[in-house]
């Protein structure tokens, strides 16, 4: 068998491998692109870094700019950075669903049917029966929602038919994709008071966000509870307790900030903090200056975008089923109890295992990376991790620290993007292919704990 064989069958076996390739050349492509004298508007400059970076946090749905995507791009630089957008979430909810039925015998049935649903087999005609229908889900639902904020745009806000119809289709793309991609200076600061409109996006996000396998769960199931899998059932309990919880908070701590919150009318300040709390799910508009933030909301964002969306979307994060899997252990352990139970589903220690070494590598990533921003850019801790996680959760919120810092922290932050991006994916799949059965085990022995 010759190399480019070895390879192919290397590749097949194993799709997650094919993740960094094709995002590294996706994000070179889209470099190159925005290089182009045609991409950028006149008497403006795009340096490598500049391009390298917007392709970076376009290509991984993330939103970060040392540009103002407004201003300094032309109309093909916009229509660029969106195709890349599309891309790259596509590309990532599809690889991985791919990775899942064609690795599913070395994972397991229980994997595999929660990242395929109903699916339950291997065969290649299920592959492209899925590759079809993530793409028409997606289309579908960019096409609705493009629609709806074309509308608004058109009625509430007076634009022009066509400028309505470029901006309803941009943002409609850049919220289902958790990009935060956005056409104005300020995102959607402008449109705090427009509750049709946040609450548009906010739908958006959070479809695009919940994952593949959920939106299958709706489409066979319906809102047949009982009938659901364990893994939309927790998605969906953990993100509603997420999102109110994030609303709550937003609005306690910031309802009287004359800076955010108590700048608005009190008929908007509802709706503007639950716009909040969706972002952090890592989209990364904002309603309300981020950098005005008080550092208790400060906090609670960061938490929230270290937690993320959900499995096989276009959000990153740790992921909610990652954060609420953990939580449940630790409510085992207090209990007492011997296995950790969910819906009537006892969890295997394999799975145990997994989400804590995806978070505890997400913290030490984090961490790291956080010291990093404080040396090479002078940042305050605060905003130093706040800008890591929104990178490496991909994001895409910031209190001002990407356009100001120096390239060294910019390239700190595109690796970030990166790995945030593919990280917990092909970490994931890298721990359950290596999976074997022990020949023998050690003794036992409990070493002292607190």
């Amino acid at each position: 068998m010759n190399f480019s064989s070895q390879l192919r069958r290397s590749l097949l076996s194993n799709p997650f491998r094919l993740l960094p390739i094709s995002f590294a050349a996706m994000i070179g492509i889209g470099t190159s692109l925005l290089l182009l004298p045609q991409a950028t508007d006149s008497g403006r400059k795009t340096t490598f870094l500049d391009a390298l970076f917007t392709a970076t946090s376009a290509v991984c749905v993330t939103g970060l700019t040392v540009v103002d995507t407004a201003t300094h791009w032309t109309g093909l630089g916009k229509g660029i950075i969106l195709f890349l957008v599309q891309i790259g979430g596509l590309g990532i909810v599809t690889v991985v669903s791919i990775g899942i039925l064609l690795v599913a015998d070395r994972i397991g049935l229980s994997h595999m049917r929660i990242l395929a649903a109903d699916l339950r087999t291997d065969s290649y005609s299920s592959v492209s029966k899925l590759v079809r229908n993530i793409v028409l889900i997606t289309l579908a639902f960019e096409a609705i929602f493009a629609v709806l904020l074309t509308a608004r745009f058109f009625f509430a806000h007076d634009y022009g038919f066509r400028t309505a119809a470029v901006h309803g289709v941009f943002h409609s793309i850049s919220a289902w994709n958790n990009a935060g991609f956005a056409l104005y200076t300020d995102s959607f600061i402008g449109f705090a008071n427009d509750w049709f409109l946040s609450l548009a996006m906010c739908v958006a996000i959070i479809f695009g966000g919940i994952g593949f396998p959920v939106l299958r769960t709706f489409a066979i199931h319906k809102f047949k509870w009982r009938m659901w899998p364990m893994h939309s059932k927790l998605m969906i309990s953990a993100t509603a307790v997420l999102l109110v919880l994030g609303t709550m908070m937003f609005l306690a701590f910031e309802w009287s900030n004359p800076r955010t919150l108590g700048a608005l009318p009190e008929t908007a300040r509802l709706h503007s903090a639950f716009f909040h709390s969706v972002q952090t799910r890592t989209a990364g508009f904002n309603s309300v200056d981020t950098a005005s933030l008080n550092e208790e909301s400060l906090l609670v964002s960061t938490i929230l975008m270290f937690i993320g969306g959900g499995s096989a979307s276009t959000a990153g994060g740790i992921k909610v089923t990652t954060f609420a899997l953990l939580a449940f252990v630790i409510w085992a352990e207090i209990r007492g109890d011997r296995d950790v139970n969910m819906f009537g589903r006892r969890i295997s220690e394999d799975s145990q295992r997994q989400a804590l070494t995806v978070a505890l590598v997400g913290v030490g990533v984090l961490a790291a990376a956080t010291l990093a921003l404080m040396t090479l850019g002078g940042t305050g801790l605060t905003a130093a991790a706040f800008e890591a996680v929104s990178a490496l959760s991909t994001v895409g919120l910031s209190t001002g620290v990407t356009g100001t810092e120096g390239s060294a922290t910019q390239i700190v932050l595109v690796f970030l993007m990166f790995i945030g991006r593919l990280g917990p994916v092909v970490l994931v799949a890298a721990i359950v292919l290596r999976t074997r059965p022990n020949m023998f085990r050690f003794p036992s022995e409990r070493p002292l704990i607190g």
